[in-house]
């Protein structure tokens, strides 16, 4: 089969990060930097949200507070809650309340309930004050539930009918109601308490005749979500059941909004590189953080660091006699521990992962705890022969070469089992074992790497 070259865009279409080259983006610069109001206005013109949203996040700060006052109401409302969260924080700083509560207004639910959480309790209030009452206490309903709840994600616009209506009253209803979501795949139905009792594919309502009762259409194997479930689990739940939305019911089980996929998009995004983030000791770091910001949150995590290398060095300083005797000990003592704590960080990854996607549960992580065993033990044979051999040939010492060769044996399947043991044992205990298990398994896999190695030297070869 071929494939026709893409065609150009036509002028003035954005095709999003790929296009934005340095001289747009120099344009817009020098654009704010000449408080240039209607040049700003043509230069977003048809630009997607996610695109000004990323070009102003990329703006130095003082700029990008003066984009933001010099736009105003012009800036339009999506583009707030396309901010990662720290830009949206100083983004609101340049607004006033009176544009806020209209950004607010113009927004999906689910938008303004991301744009309104981020404020602080007082101007939140003074925000939703100027908002009419009716959507003022449906965006209410939506922050009293927990942070990172589906109460949070969920959009209140939906569709909702009776299982006794006709196809023809359910389009007609489609038709003439304008208080409805601009986009939606699904139509739920309830009894009359507005409980869900199941789901009608729009697909199904357009194919069907007018006279065809909405009851014969309904499935009733669709997935209800609590209001309160935790986001992460509401990310499985489509990821397994191959959700394109579901419906939110609150505590008496009564239909109250809506989470659809693309919600769910941004919530697997944020969780990963959260864990990735958090395993690499660096917390919610963002690349538009200052510098004081960036230092002071790595800070702890070094310090931390520093402490555990600090018991490692205790570890060799056990064995400073024979290390003086044998200078050749000091030269090969760092293959071991950097060879285990390589070992760990991949059984760490992949039980974290494991562990954040349920994959590895109580009822199996018996059998996983010995499968890595078994792979500790593998790959320590098979790199015990190699470094044995190296350390045979290069120092003329058969005895200094099996020392290495035991000593990796020890490692290799140590650090195996610590990097599952360590992130299952913090998980059981609460912890998030993305943020701590790195530096207990790095630990584990330095000090015993330096004293098996260390120890055997000293037993049998002096």
């Amino acid at each position: 089969m071929s494939h026709s070259a893409p065609e150009t865009p036509p002028e003035g279409e954005y095709l999003g990060s790929d296009a934005l080259t340095t001289e747009r983006f120099q344009a817009v610069r020098e654009l704010v930097q000449a408080q240039d109001r209607a040049g700003l206005k043509a230069a977003f013109e048809d630009r997607h949200e996610a695109d000004i949203a990323e070009l102003i996040t990329l703006l130095q700060p003082d700029l990008r507070r003066s984009l933001i006052a010099l736009m105003g109401a012009d800036l339009a409302p999506e583009v707030f809650a396309e901010f990662d969260d720290n830009i949206r924080d100083a983004a609101l700083e340049a607004v006033d309340s009176d544009t806020l509560a209209a950004t607010v207004q113009q927004l999906d639910s689910d938008d303004a309930v991301f744009v309104l959480e981020d404020m602080d309790v007082a101007e939140r209030d003074e925000v939703l004050q100027r908002i009419p009452t009716t959507d003022r206490l449906i965006l209410q309903r939506s922050l009293d539930f927990p942070e990172d709840s589906a109460g949070r994600l969920m959009q209140t616009e939906f569709v909702a009918v009776p299982p006794f209506w006709s196809v023809g009253q359910t389009i007609d209803y489609l038709r003439d109601t304008a208080d409805l979501p601009s986009d939606f795949l699904e139509l739920y139905v309830t009894d009359p308490t507005h409980t869900p009792i199941g789901v009608v594919h729009l697909s199904e309502i357009l194919r069907s005749q007018r006279g065809v009762g909405v009851d014969s259409l309904l499935h009733d194997d669709f997935t209800v979500i609590a209001g309160d479930t935790d986001r992460e689990e509401v990310a499985r739940l489509f990821e397994r059941y191959n959700l394109v939305s579901a419906p939110i019911v609150d505590e008496d089980q009564r239909l109250i909004g809506v989470i659809t996929a693309d919600d769910v998009f941004e919530v697997i995004v944020d969780e990963a590189g959260e864990d990735i983030l958090r395993l690499g000791g660096v917390g919610d770091e963002a690349v538009t953080d200052s510098l004081i910001e960036t230092a002071r949150g790595r800070v702890s995590w070094l310090l931390l660091n520093l402490m555990t290398a600090v018991a490692a060095s205790l570890v060799i300083g056990l064995f400073d006699a024979s290390i003086e005797r044998m200078v050749a000990l000091a030269i090969l003592m760092p293959i071991v521990a950097s060879m285990g704590g390589n070992a760990g960080t991949q059984t760490l990854t992949i039980t974290v992962r494991g562990l954040a996607t349920q994959e590895l549960k109580q009822v199996n992580v018996a059998r996983v705890v010995m499968r890595e065993f078994g792979v500790g033990l593998v790959n320590g044979v098979v790199f015990a022969l190699i470094a044995g051999l190296l350390g045979t040939y290069w120092f003329d010492d058969v005895l200094l070469g099996a020392v290495l060769a035991a000593a990796m044996v020890v490692n290799l399947v140590v650090a195996a089992l610590a990097g599952i043991l360590i992130p299952v044992g913090l998980d059981r205990a609460g912890i998030d074992p993305a943020v701590a298990s790195s530096v207990f398994v790095t630990t584990v896999t330095d000090v015993i790497g330096f004293l098996a190695f260390l120890g055997f030297a000293t037993l049998f070869l002096f």
